[in-house]
């Protein structure tokens, strides 16, 4: 039988006219309680009985364990059976013509993967304005097996993108620590200290320009970072780890925070509708944290972010500005990584090699088990009024309930 909404066992057994004093007798089993009533809607449960008496009772509890109990002479035994998976690695490639979304699906590469692997590389491309008709793309990801049956995609391993001629290489890789994360061939963090967007946005509608003329004073006055536009109650994150040195209205960038990090960077996020409930000045956050969103507050003529990116007090374009990078691997973790990340790294370069000559744009490549493999300074002054500013970041939209896989591939479109 398959649970539906709001079942219970109980439920289930009255139901199904079934002895509850046997259900209570199976929930006295050792270790067993927690997987038996934990249910959710679509949940299998398989219940085998003659007259109303229970003789067995089978359901899978995770990906790899299914539980089962059996009426033997003296009463009720249970066990779990392990379901092993295999994990397998798959390397496809692909060339865009119109979006980062329908290439994927021309290599069969899922919309799950397509995130994941635009998260890879989103602190050096923006995939909102920077995709173009001939980029490229090779990925390679796992893919999980049950008895030779496909169940879902696992991680990216390694990937390679091609925007507008310029070549960005990726590879997982898990430290003895066990934290993963994505690096260069050089073992270069992806990840930067910073997010080149901090909101999901619908378009730019405003750039850093310091002789802006102003459109609602109507007089030169610089726009001293970007607008992001987007709906009002779009979540707004830090940019970047750092202290909240300011958090309340700042004349015509109305409801305001500011970020103070290190390295003398500052970062200031204008014009939102209202703050996360634990924004306060003195509190650290870290980046990715949700601080605010979206509004149209102070001087704005519709809903955006006004986003400004400062050095020693000196705003810097933030679309364009060189973002400082993460930690990289220490020395003697390199040989390591150079050892578990080289099959990955060759394969990427064999798979592009087609496409470079102007092979098939959506080429799948071959399937195989996966092997081994781990894989605080002030803030300086800003400019009297802000334009909105938002910054789209795409890993919020892999944890974000609200965010929906629609919204994203209307934004990815090439330019």
């Amino acid at each position: 039988m398959v649970v539906g909404r709001n079942d219970t066992l109980d439920a289930i057994f009255r139901r199904m006219a079934l002895d509850t004093a046997d259900l209570a007798a199976i929930r006295q089993l050792p270790g067993i309680r927690q997987s038996l009533d934990f249910l959710k809607p679509g949940d299998a449960i398989k219940l085998t009985h003659t007259d109303g008496e229970i003789k067995g009772l089978t359901r899978k509890v995770s990906e790899t364990q299914t539980l089962e109990v059996v009426r033997k002479d003296d009463g009720f035994a249970a066990k779990m059976i392990d379901n092993p998976v295999e994990t397998r690695t798959r390397t496809a490639t692909a060339t865009i013509d119109s979006s980062l979304f329908q290439a994927a699906e021309a290599a069969d590469i899922s919309d799950m993967v397509a995130l994941k692997l635009a998260n890879v590389f989103a602190w050096d491309i923006d995939f909102v304005l920077d995709i173009r008709e001939g980029d490229r793309f090779t990925v390679a990801y796992e893919q999980i097996y049950q008895d030779g049956k496909y169940l879902r995609d696992g991680e990216v391993l390694a990937a390679e993108f091609v925007n507008s001629g310029k070549v960005y290489r990726a590879v997982r890789f898990a430290a003895d620590t066990g934290a993963a994360g994505y690096y260069t061939p050089e073992g270069l963090p992806m990840r930067k200290a910073f997010l080149r967007a901090p909101v999901e946005f619908t378009r730019v509608s405003s750039v850093f320009n310091p002789h802006r003329m102003h459109p609602i004073l109507n007089r030169i006055r610089g726009h001293m970072g970007t607008d992001y536009a987007a709906p009002t109650g779009t979540p707004v994150h830090a940019a970047g780890d750092g202290r909240i040195s300011f958090a309340g209205r700042r004349g015509g960038y109305g409801n305001a925070v500011v970020l103070a990090h290190s390295n003398s960077v500052s970062t200031l996020y204008g014009h939102m509708s209202r703050f996360a409930r634990h924004i306060r000045v003195g509190t650290h956050v870290q980046q990715g944290d949700v601080i605010g969103y979206v509004g149209m507050t102070g001087l704005a003529t519709g809903p955006h972010l006004h986003y400004e990116y400062l050095v020693n007090g000196v705003h810097k374009n933030p679309q364009t500005v060189q973002l400082p990078g993460a930690e990289p691997l220490r020395a003697d973790t390199l040989q390591k990584f150079r050892h578990l990340t080289a099959p990955l790294l060759a394969d990427l370069s064999l798979r592009q090699a087609p496409a470079a000559a102007g092979g098939s744009p959506a080429a799948a490549a071959a399937v195989s088990p996966l092997t081994a493999g781990p894989l605080a300074a002030a803030a300086g002054p800003f400019a009297d009024e802000p334009p909105a500013i938002s910054v789209f970041s795409v890993s919020s939209v892999l944890s974000d309930s609200n965010s929906t896989l629609s919204d994203y591939r209307s934004r990815t479109s090439s330019n």
